[in-house]
């Protein structure tokens, strides 16, 4: 079960915090933590900052990952749907997809959660 006390915000970052992995998209590691998750030892939340009209590389997924979006809208492509996404929403990848994430609009979007 998966439950939220308190919608995750966004925060600012400075320019050169995080590490840049696309141009206009950083990925700045918050914390980890032990997962009481059988099939996970650690989980690690990473926040992921586009800047407007920024795509992150389609690249094959290390780890299942469970996303929200804090600020701003995503259109998602995976190998068979796309679909659009806005603040609030949350989605899921798994190890070995490579979906492609391209930030459309609003001043900042994140991407939260990485079982590791």
């Amino acid at each position: 079960m998966f439950t939220l006390a308190a919608s995750a915000t966004t925060k600012t970052y400075g320019p050169k915090e995080g590490k840049e992995i696309a141009p206009g998209v950083r990925v700045v590691e918050v914390g980890t933590g032990n997962a009481d998750i059988p099939a996970y030892k650690s989980i690690a939340i990473v926040d992921v900052v586009f800047q407007p009209g920024a795509h992150a590389p389609q690249t094959v997924m290390d780890n299942d990952m469970v996303c929200t979006i804090t600020s701003g809208a995503f259109t998602i492509k995976k190998a068979d749907k796309e679909f659009k996404l806005k603040v609030g929403d949350m989605y899921t990848c798994s190890k070995g997809a490579r979906p492609t994430r391209r930030r459309i609009q609003a001043r900042r979007s994140a991407c939260i959660a990485s079982p590791s």
